[in-house]
């Protein structure tokens, strides 16, 4: 009775090939839940990703929760928790990144097959350089506040030296871990990797929210105390703070404390953005075409015009920027100054906007195809640039809106409200024209080969041949006429002479001749490159050059919407403090991640 009864075969079962015999047992696979759940390895596996990473997730958030909550009882409630327990707090988390990062380090990334793959992507020289840079920076901080807090020892607390130490050595090995590790792909450890480097992250977000609450207190003491002494001051008020002695090497502590701060706030936001694109790679599997693509290098070949525009905006920015810092020392900064400062913005910034909306067209017209391929790096510069450009965005908008509600007729006034304008448009234009050359294919095929090969045909064609045909001319001649018995001694003597003169002439020949093969070399490419890719390295090579002088006004302390007086007469001292220490920082971040975003654009132009 078995025989005869016959199972009817599923839609799975009609869709195979018509070679399986028709009385072979049928294997319902669809009907065990192993095969409806876990049908592949590689559907496993993306579950398993997609678990690891919302496991490693929220244990971020709930370590950023946490260390946000004693930062804003420190300030909102100095009692209870003080600056004190908020260090206790990151030290522990950094203690535990370090031990992390030494694992990584010794363990990790030495198992078998560890590390299968590496995103070129991630990770380029100038992200690198830039943590290099700013790591240093804050390492020397750190020994300045060692310093100062050792000076002033009789009213220091032992954290408060003791912080400095553990942030060294976080720094440290942190610096050493994204400078040879930022393009892992690590394939073993998946989960402990993911914990790991979201802690990492999470704890670098809560140093950044430590200096900017710091950095703001700080802002704030310093712009009541100029009020209070336009008041009045008062002789002989003695306070029980601490007070830096009157000696040379405090006050080095102090103005190098001061200087090297914003440097600290820029290397945590860049720390946490590479280790993002670093917990976006574990378990990354990268196709071998994509992981033996060529990557472009940086030559300043083909620009002209946009290094020269640039420079100048830089030079002449900088003779604003330090105008502005010795007025703003004062106890009453000049109004000159300030309509000088936003009259250089009012010129520099249409000219920028006017650049990426040329950029963009030009990207339009070159119709080259998107790239399409899965880029952690490119997703998260794209998601980056339009974040931060919101805090200056914001802060535009909130001084709109106090300058239009006040009086327009007031020069200085006119002269913010047309910046923050030409801000909120010189932002827009600039992130379209990066994001989109950032999602551009890039050609760097067989028509750069063959124009490589063109020049160095044409260059060698070019150098000159007389030299070493005369030297041949005359090495023959001199063996052609041998010299008699009695004369050997003169002889060789003038031979000796002959060949240091003959050296000595084709050394000089050779130089000429690598001179005039760099010039024709470079005169070619320049003439080589279509005016589309040559006026996008010029756009792009200028926007990088004033992005850096906008970069460098606001981060050493020019500050000219807060010291503009009137959004903090509209909004109110406190209100408008938040919004700038809210904004500005993230208008400084904009700045220095839209260098590697247009040094991007111009390499692959």
């Amino acid at each position: 009775m078995s025989d005869k009864k016959v199972s009817k075969p599923c839609h799975h079962c009609k869709s195979r090939s018509a070679s399986v015999p028709a009385d072979t047992t049928t294997i319902h696979y669809e009907k065990f839940w192993l095969y409806r759940h876990c049908s592949s390895v590689e559907q496993s596996h993306r579950q398993a990703q997609k678990a690891g990473q919302l496991f490693s997730g929220l244990l971020a958030m709930n370590v950023v929760f946490l260390g946000s909550a004693f930062i804003s009882s420190m300030i909102f409630n100095r009692v209870a928790i003080t600056l004190a327990d908020v260090w206790i707090l990151l030290s522990v988390l950094k203690v535990l990144c370090v031990f992390w990062i030494i694992y990584y380090l010794m363990g990790t990334s030495r198992k078998p097959h560890a590390v299968l793959y590496r995103d070129s992507h991630a990770g380029p020289i100038w992200v690198r350089g830039s943590v290099l840079l700013f790591g240093s920076c804050s390492i020397l901080l750190n020994v300045f506040e060692i310093g100062y807090s050792t000076i002033l020892v009789r009213c220091k607390s032992n954290v408060e030296i003791l912080f400095p130490v553990i942030a060294i050595l976080f720094i440290g090995t942190q610096i050493y871990f994204l400078w040879h590790h930022s393009k892992d792909c690590i394939q073993v450890q998946h989960n402990f990797t993911r914990c790991g480097l979201m802690v990492a992250i999470a704890t670098n977000l809560l140093e950044w929210l430590l200096s900017v609450t710091n950095d703001s207190l700080h802002m704030e003491m310093e712009s009541q105390l100029r009020e209070v002494e336009q008041r009045f001051i008062a002789p002989g008020n003695e306070t029980a703070l601490c007070i830096c002695p009157n000696t040379t090497i405090c006050r080095v502590f102090q103005e190098g404390y001061i200087l090297l701060y914003p440097f600290n706030t820029e290397y945590s936001l860049v720390c946490s953005s590479m280790l993002y694109v670093i917990w976006k790679n574990v378990g990354r599997t990268i196709s071998h075409h994509h992981n033996l693509e060529k990557r472009p290098k940086f030559k300043l070949k083909g620009v002209l015009f946009g290094p020269v525009l640039g420079t100048s905006a830089v030079i002449i920015g900088a003779c604003v920027f330090m105008m502005y810092q010795i007025q703003a020392t004062t106890l009453d900064p000049s109004r000159q100054v300030l309509v000088i400062y936003f009259t250089y913005y009012i010129v520099l910034l249409p000219l920028m906007s006017v650049c990426a909306v040329v950029g963009t067209l030009i990207h339009a017209l070159e119709k080259k195809e998107l790239d399409t391929v899965q880029n952690p790096t490119r997703s998260l510069d794209a998601v980056l640039l339009m974040g931060a450009a919101l805090g200056q965005i914001g802060m535009s908008y909130f001084s709109i809106v106090a300058l239009m509600a006040s009086n327009r007729r007031d020069l200085l006034n006119r002269l913010a409200l047309a910046y923050s304008v030409l801000i909120i448009i010189q932002n827009i234009t600039q992130n379209v024209f990066v994001i989109d050359g950032l999602h551009r294919r890039h050609v760097v095929a067989a028509d750069e080969a063959k124009h490589a090969r063109r020049c160095e045909q044409h260059t060698v064609a070019a150098e000159l041949p007389g030299g070493e045909e005369s030297a041949q001319d005359s090495v023959q001649e001199h063996s052609q006429t041998p010299p008699a018995k009695e004369e050997k001694e003169e002889d060789s003597k003038e031979v000796q002479n002959c060949e240091a003169c003959r050296q000595r002439r084709m050394s000089v020949l050779e130089l000429g001749q690598e001179i005039r093969k760099v010039s024709l070399s470079y005169i070619h490419t320049y003439s080589h490159l279509t005016w589309k890719r040559r006026v996008l390295r010029e756009i792009s090579f200028f926007l990088v050059l004033s992005n850096i002088i906008l970069w460098i006004m606001p981060t050493f302390g020019s500050h000219p919407l807060f010291e503009n007086g009137m959004e903090r007469s509209f909004y109110g001292y406190s209100t408008w403090f938040v919004i700038v220490n809210f904004g500005l920082p993230l208008a400084v971040f904009y700045r220095m991640h839209s260098i590697g975003g247009l040094l991007e654009v111009y390499v692959t132009a």
